[in-house]
C-alpha cells in the first residue's frame, strides 16, 4: 500500500488522520474496525486544522482509504454523536480488506481524484453567516457598524466587526491598529504671546529685534 499512486498523493492532513484513525484501531485492540469513533477534536489535538477535517476526509474516502460507516451530529453533549471509521485496508472481523485504493492506476488518477475531494468540500461549504435567512439582518448589522464608526472612528471596532459580517478573512479585513499618518502643522503659531514666538526660536526673552503689531 505505501507504493501505490493514491498513498503518494496524499496531503499531510491526510496522513496525520489516517495516523490518527490507526491509534483508534490499536485502542481498540484491532477488533473493531468499521465502528472506530473519532471526533473533530480528536482529529485537531493530532495535528489538523479544523477547517481541512472535512476536505481531508473526503480525500481520504475518494482515494480509497477509509469508509465512514455511520455519519456523526453536532450539537449538545446528549445529542452529539461522532463519525465511525473503517480502515479498507484491515480486515473487519473475519472479512477481508476491500482495497479500494487499489483501483487507482496512475499517479495523475490518483492527483485528480484528490483535488476534486477538496473541489468538492469547498464548493459544498456555505458559511452560516450568508444563508438566505440572515441575509437581511446581516445587511441592517453591517448598516449600524458603517454608522458607529463614521461617528466614532473607532478603526479597531470596525476593523474586528467587518471580518464577521462581510465574510472576508482577517487578513483582508481592515488593519486593526492602522498605521497614523503625517501630523498637521499648527495653525494658530501667529496667534501665541510674543515671549512664546520667541522662545521658540531659540530667542531670549526681552532681547533682540522687536515684532511690529502688523507682523504679530
Amino acid at each position: 500500500m505505501l507504493e501505490a499512486h493514491a498513498y503518494r498523493v496524499l496531503s499531510l492532513h491526510a496522513h496525520r488522520i489516517l495516523a490518527r484513525l490507526e491509534i483508534e484501531h490499536a485502542h481498540h485492540g484491532g477488533s473493531d474496525n468499521g465502528r472506530l469513533p473519532c471526533t473533530y477534536d480528536h482529529f485537531e489535538e493530532y495535528g489538523v486544522r479544523r477547517k481541512a477535517i472535512k476536505p481531508t476526509l473526503r480525500e481520504l474516502e475518494a482515494l480509497g482509504f477509509i469508509e465512514i460507516t455511520e455519519r456523526g451530529r453536532a450539537g449538545n453533549a446528549e445529542w452529539r454523536r461522532p463519525n465511525y471509521f473503517r480502515l479498507t485496508y484491515r480486515y473487519v472481523g473475519n472479512a477481508k480488506p476491500t482495497d479500494e485504493w487499489k483501483r487507482i492506476k496512475s499517479r495523475e488518477e490518483a492527483e485528480m481524484i484528490a483535488e476534486k475531494a477538496w473541489a468538492t468540500a469547498r464548493k459544498n461549504k456555505t458559511p452560516v453567516a450568508f444563508s438566505a435567512s440572515s441575509q437581511g439582518q446581516r445587511r441592517h448589522q453591517q448598516d449600524q457598524i458603517h454608522s458607529a464608526h463614521v461617528a466614532t472612528t473607532s478603526h479597531s471596532a470596525y476593523a474586528a466587526t467587518t471580518s464577521i459580517f462581510s465574510g472576508t478573512s482577517a487578513a483582508d479585513a481592515p488593519d486593526r491598529y492602522p498605521i497614523a499618518g503625517p501630523t498637521q502643522p499648527y495653525t494658530g503659531y501667529s496667534s501665541l504671546p510674543i515671549e512664546l514666538r520667541m522662545l521658540a526660536l531659540g530667542l531670549p526673552v526681552g532681547c533682540g529685534a522687536q515684532v511690529s503689531p502688523s507682523n504679530a
